[in-house]
């Protein structure tokens, strides 16, 4: 089952697929940082001096999935970042709760809301591009446990990159098994 690919478009660049990853990773990065600094606020003041800085944070969740959406030329972008939107709550929440901690649940929302962001090619399933959020969530999970500090740069970086390997390894296993 592919993610919602583009019929008769052209195939998305590997250029202009990284960019908007790129351009989105450093909106996520911004927004990741200004929800953490929100929830350290609130466990450190009496919880009134985050409101801001989490307001912040989750204003730029939908421009983290415009720029993904409309960069990479998905053919219904507008819909796409709605749909990322809910998701990335609906996977958020309940990974928090489970985790215990937002870093990990903040991930697997950006990165479950990724994936329906981005524009899709027929080769790209639905299930690598989970399997590489979910390994990343879970990776970064393990590592704020570990090495706090490289927990919290993994967890910025990594949800949207993930998908783009994802992609690019599917990519080179469909070269792989055509007939040349």
């Amino acid at each position: 089952m592919t993610v919602e690919a583009e019929p008769g478009a052209e195939p998305i660049s590997p250029r202009r697929k990284w960019m908007a990853i790129g351009v989105a990773t450093v909106l996520l990065v911004v927004s990741y940082s200004a929800m953490l600094l929100a929830f350290v606020a609130a466990e450190v003041d009496d919880g009134t001096e985050g409101g801001a800085a989490f307001a912040l944070g989750a204003a730029l969740v939908p421009f983290v999935f415009l720029a993904l959406a409309f960069i990479s030329g998905h053919r219904r972008a507008a819909g796409a970042v709605l749909k990322a939107m809910g998701l990335a709550v609906l996977v958020a929440l309940p990974v928090s709760a489970i985790m215990q901690d937002v870093v990990t649940g903040l991930v697997a929302g950006f990165g479950a809301g990724g994936v329906i962001a981005l524009r899709s090619e027929p080769v790209h399933t639905w299930k690598s591009r989970a399997i590489a959020v979910a390994f990343v969530s879970l990776y970064v999970a393990v590592l704020v446990r570990v090495i706090v500090e490289a927990g919290l740069i993994a967890g910025a970086t990594l949800p949207l990159v993930s998908i783009g390997i994802a992609d690019s390894f599917v990519e080179f296993r469909a070269r792989q098994n055509s007939p040349r």
